[in-house]
């Protein structure tokens, strides 16, 4: 296989640094009351919602094990089997706030969960709830199913957030233990499993384990992983012979579904589990970067345009399918059947955000953004303590928010993406600085050794105008890149009063100068409101259309339209108008305009008749999509007919 076993860290390259996110303060604007929301009320709720469901109580190992909180299934697994995930996801949440706003009470919180881990772990390391209380002699047979590793990762990564926010050694150490047995266990060695995780999770946590501790086996282990994945003849079916089963059995019939069919560097198809896939990608990218590994960087970027271009809602979410919680064929995107699972679309984030460090290309950064205003953050509630597993893109009034899911994977990974926000919108090498998003926050940032404290003012995403302040202790010259958006049509911008000329490659515009303290950089964005069409292979989308202005995709609730969407007819050319609307759940813009409706009061009883409907005129408004379900139930619609 190409490149296998290239695990060696290499002497450092330069690339693109994100921005530490505790050196973000988002202190007006959009994301301010989000962030804020998240970490008052979100944080505190979901560890509640642990405590109310029973999860915490697989923690008490002293205990004999207590009735399962979630069943066994058909298919022999049970949500309980990766309950460790969400401890380590809620932690890694609500570490990310504690540095800059520390509370007392979350950290006593999380250092109870700490101390319960450590007294379970066993004498070898090995760590998992689920197999240390109820089938210790189970551990390690079943990779395919059980999520053991995957676990561990998401332990792994709450570990090193919290060790980051607070010093505390105490759960790094844990997980360390925990990554040495795993070391001890799995390779190509004499004596080892050659297995993987079903589930990616543990490789991308074990790159963030590197760059805290610079251990070489951290890497390799990662390394060997991503090389492993997909080699024929399958472990899989070698461990499920060992453990009595017949591989040709398997609920889901094909490795494809953990993108265990090939290895990803053969990969030219996103396929199977959404989540699954988004993660082994971010990983790849991360290994790409670490290993200089050209081909893994070059699969990525296929995967990533084949996910873009024929797989992707247009509101970032991804996974049409129930059945599979992920991909069926190019082109399939159902809309009120559209699974689109919140912790798909959050992955596709951390994905994209890692190629656009690799390689400074808007469309890695114009796919984050989507997620971020829509497919992502449609996951939660305006009040914080509600969410969407799935995200539909129409409903009939039978989607409703609810306050915890049977596997509530979501809640706490929306919380994780919106509580380190800042590291998403600015990354640095020693002489450039590139900005890939817009928001009202305050940045301050190390370039090359030089202290740069930046303030971005601006009502974005509601607006295009975006004012940037530098301050600085002495003059530097850098380049500053600044992301000119892929829905933007045109752009200008000023230095101190100045107007530049803009030249734009691959989504980003370069100002190179001496930069002095007080100097200030205006950029307009043109954001007019669009229509958007569907490929005519996503058959779901014929005849209809999409409205989008800037970042954000909109949508027509019933709550606003005072009947179902769905009988509403968009003329082509007719004018939509945007407004801000200051009592629309905290402040958003609006659009509005003319269209026509179904007129249904001449049809009785009749179900079919040889006459179409007459169309009548009335006005109709959209709101953000990511503000749907927070008033009045009903139905719901963003792909409109369009007459």
């Amino acid at each position: 296989m190409p490149n296998a076993q290239k695990y060696e860290p290499r002497a450092p390259i330069e690339r693109y640094v994100p921005v530490d996110h505790t050196r973000v303060s988002f202190d007006g604007g959009f994301w301010k009351s989000w962030t804020e929301t998240v970490r008052d009320v979100t944080i505190p709720t979901q560890h509640m919602r642990l405590e109310e469901e029973g999860f915490l109580e697989v923690l008490d190992f002293d205990k004999p094990p207590s009735p399962l909180v979630r069943p066994i299934q058909p298919s022999g697994l049970s949500m309980q089997h990766f309950f460790d995930s969400d401890f380590g996801k809620w932690i890694e949440a609500a570490s990310y706030t504690l540095k800059n706003h520390p509370n007392p009470n979350i950290e006593a919180k999380i250092d109870a969960i700490v101390g319960k881990l450590e007294h379970g772990q066993m004498a070898d390391g090995y760590l998992n709830s689920w197999f240390i209380r109820r089938e210790p002699e189970k551990r390690w047979t079943n990779l395919r199913d059980l999520h053991e590793m995957y676990s561990m990762g998401h332990l792994l990564e709450g570990a090193v957030a919290y060790f980051q926010a607070t010093g505390k050694r105490r759960f790094l150490d844990v997980m360390i233990r925990a990554v040495d047995h795993i070391i001890d266990t799995f390779g190509r060695e004499s004596g080892k499993l050659r297995g993987y995780d079903a589930h990616e999770e543990i490789e991308l946590a074990l790159v963030k384990l590197y760059r805290v501790t610079k251990d070489p086996r951290h890497l390799k282990l990662a390394t060997y992983f991503i090389d492993e994945r997909g080699r024929m003849p399958s472990y899989y079916d070698d461990e499920a012979r060992r453990r009595g089963d017949d591989p040709a059995e398997y609920i889901f019939g094909t490795y494809a579904y953990s993108q265990a069919h090939m290895p990803v560097r053969e990969q030219t198809l996103v396929v199977g589990h959404a989540v699954r896939a988004m993660y082994l990608l971010s990983a790849t990218a991360d290994l790409a970067f670490e290993n200089d590994d050209e081909s893994l960087r070059t699969a990525c970027s296929r995967l990533f345009d084949n996910l873009v271009g024929r797989q992707l809602y247009v509101t970032g979410g991804l996974g049409p399918s129930a059945s599979n919680e992920g991909f069926t064929r190019e082109y399939d995107l159902p809309n009120e059947t559209a699974y689109a699972e919140t912790c798909a679309a959050v992955a596709l984030g951390f994905f994209s955000h890692r190629m656009a460090q690799i390689e400074l290309d808007g469309k890695f950064t114009d796919k984050l953004e989507t997620v971020l205003y829509n497919g992502a953050l449609s996951g939660i509630s305006r009040d914080g303590e509600h969410y969407f597993y799935e995200n539909v893109l129409e409903s009939h009034g039978q989607n409703r928010r609810w306050k915890w899911h049977y596997c509530p994977c979501c809640p706490t990974n929306i919380a994780r993406m919106i509580t380190s926000l800042g590291q998403y919108f600015y990354s640095t090498k020693p002489d450039e600085l590139a900005v890939h998003l817009y928001g009202e926050n305050t940045a301050e940032l190390d370039l090359g050794g030089a202290f740069v404290r930046l303030r971005q003012r601006t009502e974005y995403p509601w607006n295009g105008d975006v004012g940037i302040e530098f301050g600085m202790e002495r003059s530097k010259r850098f380049t500053l890149r600044l992301r000119i958006p892929g829905w933007c049509r045109s752009a200008n911008a000023s230095v101190n009063g100045e107007t530049v000329e803009l030249e734009i490659n691959k989504g980003y515009a370069a100002i190179d100068r001496d930069w002095r303290d007080g100097e200030t950089v205006r950029l307009a964005l043109d954001m007019p409101v669009d229509r958007i069409y569907a490929h005519p292979a996503a058959t779901e989308d014929a005849g209809r259309v999409a409205l989008r202005r800037g970042p954000v995709i909109f949508c027509v609730e019933e709550t606003d339209l005072g009947m179902e969407p769905q009988r509403l007819r968009l003329p082509a050319r007719s004018a939509i108008s945007a407004s801000y609307d200051a009592a629309l759940l905290g402040g958003a813009t609006v659009l509005e305009g003319d269209a026509l409706q179904a007129d249904v009061s001449d049809w009785r009883d009749t179900l079919y008749r040889t006459e179409p409907a007459a169309l009548k005129p009335r006005r109709f408004k959209a709101i953000p999509y990511h503000l749907w379900a927070n008033r009045a139930p009903g139905a719901m619609a963003v792909w409109l007919h369009e007459k």
